[in-house]
């Protein structure tokens, strides 16, 4: 085996031992251990991908330590866990960037070490759902994913973000009891633990025709866990405030990052443990696919009658999440394409989101009211085109990544051979009229001009670029990324694609 095939498995213990590491050290080093380590977990990262693609590798499994599978540990390396990994870690690198000045004034100077001690464990539990193998310690790393984010949201120790934490928490543990409850119904069916293992079983299972009902149960219960952990609709109730009221950073990666990690479970449990076919015969896929219509509308909708700016952003989140169940509910390769690439374009814009809107209440007095940011894009130059870029691309216009995946939902759409082109079609239509009147309203808002006289009179100041510099190179780094995505998109769908192929 060549040492690059040892690339996940180094990322991985390299994000865990970051973390304990950053246990002993002050806020500072911490900070900057984080730095290195997700800059060399993305170094890495681009390393394998361009050693699968120059080789032609579609996929490749890593067996841990000595012993060789049913007994071993396995991690399952291919294109698109590659693809998907990279992304997760220059978001996650770009969020933290974004908003470290911010997390001076949010989080006391004493935790600051235990916040990048939870950023370190997260980031490994996110690769860990990408590459596993093995279901258990999938969910092993679930409940880490699941604690640290938890910690991200309360660590600001105010009484929103404590409640806000508790109903994730809550919420949370529900959707942890139902994966853990399938799971060992599973192993009991099968007798194992790997994906590949368990879905031999599964087809002998299904071709004599014996515990077809037990296996329905599971693909429901599982399902259901992992989609409240991944905020579908209608179990989003906890996410405007854990996104709304959490640091800056932290709302970016709750919304960009942590959702998707359960989402990229799913697509890994329905194609490498039961069996995508297997999956589309017990309807399982129409219920996601009404219930994504659902958070599409709902989310938009609760968005418009939003006052406060990053609300508006949570419950914008709502309607994307419902964006990606859709396209998996349609059943086809074009709709899980569709999804995997807007698990990206969302992951990057919606984090632009969080951080430009940040820069925009900071020169509105710290207000998050719209009638206080009036005006604000012009105050802070850089947190303006930042919001304006983001905006345009969930509403879908050319050039910008959302039109990309809109395009592509719509394209699934027409491809799809049974009932569901026309709602499809018609709720793609209404969610981005929804997403235009409420992301294009804040665009107004934020360049309508203010007089200089109320402007001194309420206390705002303007910020240029020499007083955030880094704040400014994050902004445009991310509007990169997007423009990236939706101009340079066939690529990075070429790779989905291929991927996909090898991903049973």
């Amino acid at each position: 085996m060549k040492l690059v095939q040892n690339v996940p498995f180094f990322c991985i213990m390299l994000s865990m031992f970051s973390g304990t590491i950053s246990s002993v050290l002050p806020g500072k080093w911490a900070r900057r251990l984080n730095v290195v380590m997700i800059s060399l977990v993305t170094g890495m990262t681009l390393w394998l991908l361009q050693y699968l693609v120059g080789s032609g590798i579609g996929s490749y499994t890593y067996m841990m330590g000595h012993f060789p599978a049913p007994w071993g540990n396995e991690l399952r390396v291919g294109l698109l866990e590659v693809v998907v990994a990279l992304f997760f870690s220059v978001i996650m690198l770009l969020s933290l960037l974004g908003g470290r000045k911010k997390l001076d004034g949010e989080v006391e100077a004493t935790k600051h070490n235990i916040y990048y001690i939870l950023c370190n464990l997260l980031l490994s539990s996110l690769l860990a759902l990408v590459y596993t193998n093995d279901l258990f310690t999938a969910y092993v790393f679930v409940e880490i994913n699941t604690i640290a984010a938890c910690g991200l949201i309360m660590i600001r120790q105010n009484g929103r973000c404590i409640e806000a934490a508790v109903r994730y928490m809550i919420m949370s543990l529900l959707g942890s009891g139902l994966l853990l409850l399938s799971i060992c119904m599973i192993y009991d069916l099968t007798g194992h633990l790997l994906m590949e293992n368990i879905q031999q079983q599964i087809r002998v299972i299904m071709e004599a025709g014996t515990y077809r009902i037990p296996m329905l149960i599971i693909i429901g219960i599982l399902t259901v866990g992992l989609a409240i952990k991944s905020a579908l609709f209608p179990f989003h109730s906890w996410v405007p405030d854990a996104y709304g009221y959490s640091t800056v950073s932290s709302g970016a990666i709750l919304s960009s990052l942590v959702s998707k990690g359960y989402i990229f479970l799913l697509f890994k449990v329905f194609y490498r443990v039961i069996g995508f076919q297997h999956i589309a015969d017990s309807h399982i896929l129409n219920l996601l696919f009404l219930f994504g219509l659902c958070g599409m509308i709902f989310g938009s909708a609760s968005a418009i009658w939003e006052k406060d700016i990053r609300r508006m952003i949570a419950f914008s989140s709502v309607a994307q999440i419902g964006y990606i169940y859709m396209g998996l509910g349609l059943g086809t390769e074009a709709g899980v394409i569709a999804a995997i690439f807007h698990v990206l374009v969302h992951g990057a814009t919606k984090s632009l989101l969080f951080v430009s809107a940040i820069g925009l209440t900071d020169v509105s007095g710290g207000s998050r009211s719209f009638f206080e940011i009036t005006g604000s894009a012009y105050r802070n130059k850089a947190a303006g085109v930042g919001f304006l870029v983001a905006s345009l691309s969930m509403v879908g216009i050319p050039v910008f990544s959302g039109f990309v995946s809109k395009l592509l939902f719509a394209e699934a759409a027409v491809l799809v051979p049974n009932w569901k082109l026309f709602p499809t079609l018609i709720v793609l239509a209404i969610s981005t009229v929804l997403n235009a009147i409420y992301f294009l309203k804040t665009i107004v808002r934020i360049y309508t001009p203010v007089k200089q006289e109320e402007i001194r009179a309420k206390g705002y100041f303007e910020l240029k670029f020499p007083e955030q510099k880094l704040y400014c190179v994050t902004i445009f780094l991310f509007v990169l990324v997007n423009l990236i995505l939706g101009m340079a998109s066939q690529p990075i769908i070429a790779l989905i694609t291929e991927g996909l192929h090898h991903f049973a």
